[in-house]
Protein backbone atom coordinates (compact mmCIF):
# COMPACT_ATOMS: atom_id res chain seq x y z
CA UNK A 1 0.00 0.00 0.00
CA UNK A 2 1.45 3.66 -1.04
CA UNK A 3 2.36 5.84 1.87
CA UNK A 4 0.15 8.92 1.90
CA UNK A 5 1.91 12.14 3.44
CA UNK A 6 -0.10 14.72 4.95
CA UNK A 7 -1.50 17.20 3.32
CA UNK A 8 -0.69 20.20 5.34
CA UNK A 9 3.19 19.27 5.53
CA UNK A 10 5.18 22.50 5.75
CA UNK A 11 8.99 22.40 5.50
CA UNK A 12 10.72 24.11 8.29
CA UNK A 13 13.39 27.04 8.40
CA UNK A 14 17.24 26.50 9.45
CA UNK A 15 19.98 28.86 9.86
CA UNK A 16 23.32 27.05 8.59
CA UNK A 17 25.19 29.14 11.85
CA UNK A 18 23.90 30.43 14.77
CA UNK A 19 22.51 34.55 13.87
CA UNK A 20 23.20 33.60 10.01
CA UNK A 21 21.88 32.59 6.84
CA UNK A 22 18.77 30.98 7.12
CA UNK A 23 17.60 28.49 4.78
CA UNK A 24 14.64 26.05 4.03
CA UNK A 25 15.24 22.37 5.91
CA UNK A 26 15.14 21.14 2.51
CA UNK A 27 16.63 23.33 -0.34
CA UNK A 28 15.37 22.73 -4.13
CA UNK A 29 17.94 21.84 -6.33
CA UNK A 30 17.44 23.45 -9.89
CA UNK A 31 20.51 21.59 -11.40
CA UNK A 32 18.07 19.77 -13.84
CA UNK A 33 15.83 22.21 -14.55
CA UNK A 34 16.95 22.69 -18.67
CA UNK A 35 15.60 19.25 -18.99
CA UNK A 36 12.26 19.15 -17.32
CA UNK A 37 11.00 20.81 -20.56
CA UNK A 38 8.78 23.50 -18.81
CA UNK A 39 7.50 26.74 -20.12
CA UNK A 40 8.13 29.99 -18.41
CA UNK A 41 4.23 29.69 -17.14
CA UNK A 42 4.88 25.91 -16.05
CA UNK A 43 8.29 27.34 -14.19
CA UNK A 44 6.46 30.04 -12.48
CA UNK A 45 3.92 27.70 -10.99
CA UNK A 46 6.37 24.87 -10.34
CA UNK A 47 8.46 27.94 -8.15
CA UNK A 48 4.85 28.66 -6.30
CA UNK A 49 4.47 24.98 -5.28
CA UNK A 50 7.84 24.82 -3.50
CA UNK A 51 6.92 28.08 -1.54
CA UNK A 52 3.62 26.97 -0.64
CA UNK A 53 5.47 24.09 0.87
CA UNK A 54 7.80 25.53 2.67
CA UNK A 55 10.60 24.93 0.31
CA UNK A 56 12.02 28.52 0.12
CA UNK A 57 15.91 28.49 -0.99
CA UNK A 58 16.55 27.33 -4.75
CA UNK A 59 20.52 25.72 -5.15
CA UNK A 60 22.13 26.82 -8.24
CA UNK A 61 25.22 27.49 -10.43
CA UNK A 62 26.49 29.38 -13.03
CA UNK A 63 27.46 26.19 -15.32
CA UNK A 64 24.82 24.30 -14.54
CA UNK A 65 22.60 23.57 -18.13
CA UNK A 66 25.50 24.30 -19.84
CA UNK A 67 25.22 28.11 -18.79
CA UNK A 68 21.37 28.22 -19.25
CA UNK A 69 19.98 26.99 -16.30
CA UNK A 70 19.87 30.57 -14.00
CA UNK A 71 18.88 32.40 -17.00
CA UNK A 72 15.49 29.42 -17.27
CA UNK A 73 15.11 30.23 -14.05
CA UNK A 74 15.62 34.04 -14.00
CA UNK A 75 12.78 34.09 -16.70
CA UNK A 76 10.35 32.69 -14.14
CA UNK A 77 11.27 35.29 -11.56
CA UNK A 78 10.90 38.47 -14.67
CA UNK A 79 7.24 36.85 -15.07
CA UNK A 80 6.57 36.79 -11.43
CA UNK A 81 8.61 39.30 -9.49
CA UNK A 82 7.16 39.41 -6.41
CA UNK A 83 8.34 35.66 -5.52
CA UNK A 84 11.98 36.78 -5.11
CA UNK A 85 10.96 38.24 -1.74
CA UNK A 86 9.60 34.91 -0.63
CA UNK A 87 13.06 32.89 -1.67
CA UNK A 88 16.82 32.39 -0.64
CA UNK A 89 18.55 32.27 -3.85
CA UNK A 90 21.90 30.33 -4.20
CA UNK A 91 24.87 29.99 -6.66
CA UNK A 92 28.14 28.85 -7.13
CA UNK A 93 31.41 29.43 -9.01
CA UNK A 94 34.37 28.44 -9.90
CA UNK A 95 34.67 26.30 -13.13
CA UNK A 96 34.75 26.95 -16.47
CA UNK A 97 33.28 24.82 -19.14
CA UNK A 98 33.99 24.16 -22.78
CA UNK A 99 30.56 25.57 -23.95
CA UNK A 100 29.08 27.22 -27.00
CA UNK A 101 27.81 30.02 -24.28
CA UNK A 102 31.73 30.70 -23.30
CA UNK A 103 33.68 30.27 -26.89
CA UNK A 104 36.85 32.24 -24.98
CA UNK A 105 36.80 28.71 -22.49
CA UNK A 106 39.85 25.88 -24.35
CA UNK A 107 40.16 23.43 -21.54
CA UNK A 108 37.76 22.81 -18.83
CA UNK A 109 39.43 24.24 -15.40
CA UNK A 110 38.81 26.17 -12.11
CA UNK A 111 39.21 29.74 -11.41
CA UNK A 112 38.69 30.93 -8.30
CA UNK A 113 40.00 34.62 -9.04
CA UNK A 114 38.84 37.96 -7.79
CA UNK A 115 38.22 39.13 -10.83
CA UNK A 116 36.51 35.57 -12.20
CA UNK A 117 34.46 35.03 -9.18
CA UNK A 118 33.18 38.90 -8.99
CA UNK A 119 32.53 38.66 -13.02
CA UNK A 120 30.74 35.86 -12.46
CA UNK A 121 28.19 36.76 -9.39
CA UNK A 122 27.52 39.58 -11.56
CA UNK A 123 26.65 37.08 -14.43
CA UNK A 124 24.17 34.88 -11.78
CA UNK A 125 22.66 38.34 -11.00
CA UNK A 126 21.96 39.13 -14.45
CA UNK A 127 20.69 35.63 -15.63
CA UNK A 128 18.63 35.36 -12.21
CA UNK A 129 17.03 38.60 -12.38
CA UNK A 130 17.65 39.99 -9.01
CA UNK A 131 19.72 42.36 -6.99
CA UNK A 132 21.82 39.81 -4.85
CA UNK A 133 22.36 36.41 -4.04
CA UNK A 134 21.26 35.28 -0.92
CA UNK A 135 24.49 32.63 -0.78
CA UNK A 136 27.32 32.51 -3.28
CA UNK A 137 29.62 28.94 -2.85
CA UNK A 138 32.82 28.28 -4.31
CA UNK A 139 31.81 25.28 -6.62
CA UNK A 140 35.03 23.14 -6.08
CA UNK A 141 38.28 23.56 -4.01
CA UNK A 142 40.94 24.76 -7.14
CA UNK A 143 44.30 23.74 -6.39
CA UNK A 144 45.51 27.48 -7.87
CA UNK A 145 43.04 29.43 -5.05
CA UNK A 146 44.50 31.94 -2.73
CA UNK A 147 42.44 31.88 0.10
CA UNK A 148 43.58 35.57 1.04
CA UNK A 149 41.76 36.57 -2.48
CA UNK A 150 39.03 34.52 -2.20
CA UNK A 151 38.54 36.33 1.04
CA UNK A 152 39.19 39.53 -0.25
CA UNK A 153 36.56 38.95 -3.35
CA UNK A 154 33.65 38.11 -0.89
CA UNK A 155 34.15 40.88 1.29
CA UNK A 156 34.03 43.20 -2.00
CA UNK A 157 30.43 41.45 -3.34
CA UNK A 158 29.39 41.90 0.58
CA UNK A 159 30.43 45.65 0.54
CA UNK A 160 28.55 46.23 -2.63
CA UNK A 161 25.45 44.43 -1.17
CA UNK A 162 25.38 41.97 -4.27
CA UNK A 163 25.74 38.85 -2.03
CA UNK A 164 25.12 38.75 1.54
CA UNK A 165 26.65 35.15 2.58
CA UNK A 166 29.14 33.20 1.66
CA UNK A 167 30.49 29.02 1.50
CA UNK A 168 32.28 26.30 -0.65
CA UNK A 169 31.13 23.03 -2.36
CA UNK A 170 33.20 19.99 -2.26
CA UNK A 171 35.65 21.36 0.31
CA UNK A 172 37.72 19.21 2.71
CA UNK A 173 37.71 19.71 6.29
CA UNK A 174 40.56 21.98 6.31
CA UNK A 175 40.68 23.94 3.23
CA UNK A 176 36.75 24.90 4.95
CA UNK A 177 38.35 25.83 8.01
CA UNK A 178 41.49 27.82 6.41
CA UNK A 179 38.66 29.87 4.31
CA UNK A 180 36.42 30.46 7.01
CA UNK A 181 39.69 32.21 9.06
CA UNK A 182 39.83 34.47 6.80
CA UNK A 183 35.73 35.10 5.71
CA UNK A 184 32.69 33.47 7.85
CA UNK A 185 31.41 30.89 5.79
CA UNK A 186 27.60 29.81 5.94
CA UNK A 187 28.19 26.23 4.47
CA UNK A 188 29.91 23.61 2.88
CA UNK A 189 27.48 21.63 0.44
CA UNK A 190 28.99 18.00 -0.19
CA UNK A 191 27.76 15.22 -1.73
CA UNK A 192 26.39 12.45 0.69
CA UNK A 193 24.03 9.76 0.78
CA UNK A 194 23.59 6.40 2.12
CA UNK A 195 26.13 5.33 -0.90
CA UNK A 196 28.39 8.41 -0.54
CA UNK A 197 29.60 8.08 3.37
CA UNK A 198 32.72 9.92 2.80
CA UNK A 199 31.83 12.61 4.75
CA UNK A 200 30.39 11.18 7.67
CA UNK A 201 34.17 9.47 8.15
CA UNK A 202 36.62 12.08 6.59
CA UNK A 203 35.84 14.76 9.31
CA UNK A 204 33.76 17.00 6.87
CA UNK A 205 30.88 16.58 9.22
CA UNK A 206 32.72 16.12 12.30
CA UNK A 207 34.25 19.34 11.63
CA UNK A 208 30.66 21.19 10.47
CA UNK A 209 29.60 20.31 13.42
CA UNK A 210 32.40 21.58 15.94
CA UNK A 211 31.98 25.18 14.15
CA UNK A 212 28.27 24.99 14.55
CA UNK A 213 27.93 24.78 10.76
CA UNK A 214 25.17 23.08 8.84
CA UNK A 215 26.40 21.30 5.96
CA UNK A 216 24.44 21.25 2.45
CA UNK A 217 24.36 17.59 0.90
CA UNK A 218 23.55 17.29 -3.22
CA UNK A 219 22.57 14.00 -4.59
CA UNK A 220 20.86 12.16 -1.23
CA UNK A 221 19.63 9.72 -3.23
CA UNK A 222 22.59 8.69 -4.50
CA UNK A 223 21.51 10.26 -8.22
CA UNK A 224 18.86 7.58 -8.38
CA UNK A 225 21.01 5.12 -7.81
CA UNK A 226 19.06 4.00 -4.61
CA UNK A 227 16.11 2.92 -6.65
CA UNK A 228 18.09 1.81 -9.55
CA UNK A 229 21.07 -0.50 -9.10
CA UNK A 230 21.70 -4.01 -9.25
CA UNK A 231 24.62 -4.40 -7.55
CA UNK A 232 24.07 -7.23 -4.22
CA UNK A 233 25.35 -4.12 -1.83
CA UNK A 234 22.39 -1.93 -3.04
CA UNK A 235 19.60 -4.27 -3.38
CA UNK A 236 20.24 -5.41 0.42
CA UNK A 237 20.29 -1.64 1.52
CA UNK A 238 16.92 -0.77 -0.68
CA UNK A 239 15.36 -3.66 1.24
CA UNK A 240 16.51 -2.63 4.54
CA UNK A 241 14.92 0.93 3.68
CA UNK A 242 11.87 -0.65 2.29
CA UNK A 243 10.88 -2.22 5.65
CA UNK A 244 11.69 0.51 7.51
CA UNK A 245 9.30 2.80 5.14
CA UNK A 246 6.54 0.12 5.21
CA UNK A 247 6.82 -0.45 8.82
CA UNK A 248 6.55 3.40 9.12
CA UNK A 249 4.26 3.89 6.59
CA UNK A 250 6.36 6.66 4.90
CA UNK A 251 7.50 6.88 1.29
CA UNK A 252 11.09 5.04 0.58
CA UNK A 253 12.43 8.54 -0.03
CA UNK A 254 11.35 10.31 2.93
CA UNK A 255 13.34 7.43 5.29
CA UNK A 256 16.35 8.21 3.16
CA UNK A 257 15.92 12.19 3.91
CA UNK A 258 15.18 11.50 7.28
CA UNK A 259 18.20 9.85 7.61
CA UNK A 260 20.55 12.19 6.50
CA UNK A 261 18.86 14.76 8.40
CA UNK A 262 19.12 13.17 11.71
CA UNK A 263 23.22 13.84 11.95
CA UNK A 264 23.69 16.12 14.47
CA UNK A 265 26.17 18.68 11.99
CA UNK A 266 22.04 19.11 10.95
CA UNK A 267 22.73 18.30 7.28
CA UNK A 268 20.68 20.22 4.66
CA UNK A 269 19.82 18.57 1.80
CA UNK A 270 18.50 19.20 -2.32
CA UNK A 271 16.47 18.21 -4.12
CA UNK A 272 16.55 16.81 -7.70
CA UNK A 273 13.26 16.84 -9.14
CA UNK A 274 10.68 18.85 -10.74
CA UNK A 275 7.94 17.06 -9.53
CA UNK A 276 6.80 19.02 -6.59
CA UNK A 277 5.19 15.61 -4.76
CA UNK A 278 8.88 13.93 -5.27
CA UNK A 279 9.95 17.63 -2.91
CA UNK A 280 7.09 16.73 -0.46
CA UNK A 281 8.62 13.68 0.17
CA UNK A 282 11.63 15.20 1.41
CA UNK A 283 9.98 18.04 3.10
CA UNK A 284 8.42 15.12 4.59
CA UNK A 285 11.90 13.62 5.86
CA UNK A 286 12.25 16.81 8.15
CA UNK A 287 9.43 15.43 10.62
CA UNK A 288 10.26 12.37 10.36
CA UNK A 289 12.59 10.28 12.84
CA UNK A 290 14.05 7.34 12.86
CA UNK A 291 14.53 4.96 15.79
CA UNK A 292 18.34 4.84 16.55
CA UNK A 293 18.43 0.78 15.96
CA UNK A 294 16.62 1.60 12.14
CA UNK A 295 19.52 4.52 11.47
CA UNK A 296 22.23 1.80 12.24
CA UNK A 297 20.38 -0.92 10.62
CA UNK A 298 20.68 1.29 7.35
CA UNK A 299 24.54 2.55 8.43
CA UNK A 300 25.02 -1.51 8.53
CA UNK A 301 23.47 -1.91 5.21
CA UNK A 302 25.17 0.79 3.25
CA UNK A 303 28.16 -0.11 4.85
CA UNK A 304 28.33 -3.83 4.59
CA UNK A 305 29.20 -4.77 7.74
CA UNK A 306 28.41 -4.11 11.51
CA UNK A 307 30.04 -1.15 13.11
CA UNK A 308 32.96 -2.18 15.16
Amino acid sequence: MAAILPAALTCPRIATRAGGLELSRVVAGMWRMAEWGMSVEQRVAFIEQCLDMGVTSFDHADIYGGYSVEGLFGEALRARPALRERMQLVSKCGIKLISPKRPQNTIQHYDTTAAHIIASSEESLRQLHTDRLDLLLIHRPDPLMDFDEIAEAFSRLRKAGKVLHFGVSNFSRHQFESLNRRIELATNQVEFSPLHLAPMFDETFDGMQDLRVAPMVWSPLGGGRLFTALDPNTENLRLVIKEIADRMKVPFATVVFAWIMQLPSRPIPLTGTGRPEAIAVAVAGAATKLARSDWFRILRAARGHEVA
